[in-house]
């Protein structure tokens, strides 16, 4: 594999997502490695979902992560009467002008929280759809574009049905990936750090690492990390789930190719230009296994979509990649 230098403006970048983990570390009591990922989607310019339980910092996070990127934060509650034009806006008449004026909804801005996603219908949902794949919005017919870096943490309870609207295949493919912190083993060091913050916002006194023109920077220097043919062609062997005959639907292209622009932007955390295997295998089953319907009969043999994408890392051959 050619391991070319990077230059000494890369060089300069390449030291702060790691900071930015290092940062948010302060304030979170949590998986790190779950941090980690999340900033890799951010570089990959893909959008999160966090599916966990109530309490366990899923919010905080994201306020949080929001600060230390330097990035203008806007959440939305999501209820069963919201509506379309509670996110994306609408227009108005105004008397004065004899014209309409657009108010723009909480979508315009760099970091939005769409917390408790499932509880929105189906219809507000979509209104997310446009947004998330085209970094645009249309309203009342006008197309508007949103400016970039433009992310979507969206946040889920997985215990709870009473009142959710399960999301969509294709909304759920449009998430670059799909993480859960689980509890944390370490809640005495929770109450000492919650302590010490008193009255403050730690997303107030975070350290702001980068700004939007940092982000879009990385994100452009994760797409240019070298991919050999070899680490290509394993990544693309992740296809062949689609024809499990466990299986109803399997990852899409979309899919796919976010599986190397994650392993690209992980590549980015560990200080190197190039990807390996390891790479693919530390984000696979957060990338893919949200993308995976399994049909009704094997749901009640207890199959499930993680158990999958773990049998296929163990079942295509991992190619032997030379520095």
């Amino acid at each position: 594999m050619n391991n070319m230098e990077w230059d000494e403006e890369s060089k300069k970048v390449l030291k702060l997502p790691g900071e930015v983990i290092d940062e948010v570390s302060k304030y979170f009591v949590g998986n790190r490695d779950i941090l980690k990922k999340i900033v890799a989607s951010i570089l990959g310019s893909g959008h999160v979902l966090l599916q966990d339980n109530p309490g366990i910092g899923k919010t905080f996070v994201a306020k949080l992560m929001s600060s230390v990127l330097g990035l203008q934060f806007r959440r939305i509650q999501f209820t069963p009467d919201l509506l379309p034009s509670d996110i994306t806006g609408t227009k108005v008449w105004r008397m004065a002008t004899g014209d309409f004026e657009l108010i723009k909804g909480p979508i315009f801005c760099n970091f939005l929280l769409a917390d408790e996603i499932n509880r929105a219908p189906p219809k507000t949902q979509a209104a997310l759809l446009e947004s998330m794949e085209e970094v645009q919005v249309t309203v009342e017919g006008e197309t508007l574009k949103l400016t970039k870096p433009f992310i979507v943490l969206a946040t889920q309870n997985p215990i709870e049905f009473e009142g959710t609207y399960p999301l969509p295949e294709a909304q759920m493919d449009r998430f670059m990936i799909r993480l859960s912190f689980g509890y944390p083993e370490d809640d005495l060091e929770i109450l000492k750090r919650r302590k010490s913050w008193g009255t403050n916002d730690p997303s107030e006194r975070a350290k702001k690492i980068l700004d939007p023109k940092s982000v879009i920077a990385l994100q452009k220097l994760s797409e240019t990390v070298e991919v050999s043919d070899e680490v290509t062609k394993y990544i693309s062997e992740f296809r062949n789930i689609r024809k499990d005959p466990r299986v109803m639907a399997g990852p899409s292209p979309r899919g796919i190719i976010s599986l190397m622009r994650l392993a690209q932007s992980m590549a980015i955390i560990e200080g190197r230009n190039f990807v390996i295997p390891d790479d693919v295998k530390s984000i696979a089953v957060e990338c893919l296994a949200h993308r995976i319907v399994i049909k009704p009969e094997q749901v009640m043999d207890e199959v499930d979509p993680e158990s999958i994408v773990k049998e296929y890392m163990e079942k295509i051959e991992v190619p032997k990649v030379t520095q």
